[in-house]
């Protein structure tokens, strides 16, 4: 789920909705204008016609995006695949004459994350859940592959996928622009800590955009040694920046 802060076409003035939402790539997501399956679209859809720029708050990070209503054989092809993941589309689809619209939300510049906490915290809280969410994914991927399939990733699980190469970009672009440069400031003796944090976040944004490549093209088997490459780099990367930084968080 994400909130999604529109400006009102007629009164101009802020206006937020919790929407559902599904990755896309590593800097876009798509909301669907469903309304239920009701006969008008929802008055956000509207808003965005009016004004394209809009907030968006997933959990992590608030950030500015634009969005982008898509069109013809794009809307149609990404709706289907949607549906694959979720059929209640379908359902609301088959419920009303108009075209339920489909938006990409593709980010402006990252935002700052949202803390519950202290920075360390927060750091042990968003590594704990990339870990358990890799442990996950790995799984589903073995039990697609002993299965024998020869065919590409469900939409769900490639959904999946998505999302947390999504989260990992969003995280490490944060962490590049934000965390790093203040760390910087106050403890220039980290320099070597940060320059090698910085070299571990380039290659693993190569290992992400090989998966997300993959994703939709390799079977399960052909999948797992990507996967197991990224996830033995992300733990490694992960253990070694709570190692080092979470002193200096004071944590």
């Amino acid at each position: 789920m994400l909130l999604l802060t529109t400006t009102g076409a007629r009164s101009g003035k802020p206006h937020t909705t919790v929407l559902g939402y599904y990755p896309d790539t590593s800097d876009r997501v798509l909301v669907v204008g469903s309304a239920g399956g009701g006969p008008k679209h929802p008055d956000w859809y509207h808003n965005l016609l009016a004004d394209p720029r809009a907030t968006v708050e997933d959990g992590l990070q608030t950030y500015e995006a634009n969005a982008v209503v898509l069109r013809d054989a794009e809307r149609d092809e990404i709706f289907a695949r949607l549906v694959g993941a979720d059929p209640g589309w379908g359902k609301y689809q088959a419920n009303t004459t108009r075209i339920i619209p489909v938006v990409a939300l593709t980010q402006a510049a990252p935002g700052p994350p949202r803390l519950t906490g202290s920075f360390a915290d927060y750091l042990v809280q968003i590594h704990g859940a990339f870990r358990s969410e890799l442990a996950l994914i790995r799984k589903e991927v073995v039990t697609a592959a002993s299965t024998g399939a020869t065919a590409p990733l469900g939409a769900q699980l490639r959904i999946n996928c998505l999302k947390i190469c999504q989260g990992l970009h969003n995280h490490h672009t944060g962490e590049s622009i934000g965390l790093f440069p203040a760390l910087l400031d106050q403890h220039p003796e980290a320099t070597q800590t940060i320059e090698r944090l910085q070299a571990e976040h380039a290659s693993i944004a190569t290992l992400l955009d090989h998966l997300q490549t993959l994703l939709t093209t390799a079977p399960p088997a052909h999948l797992l040694p990507d996967l197991d490459r990224l996830t033995t780099a992300l733990i490694a990367h992960l253990d070694y920046e709570e190692k080092q930084l979470i002193p200096l968080l004071g944590g």
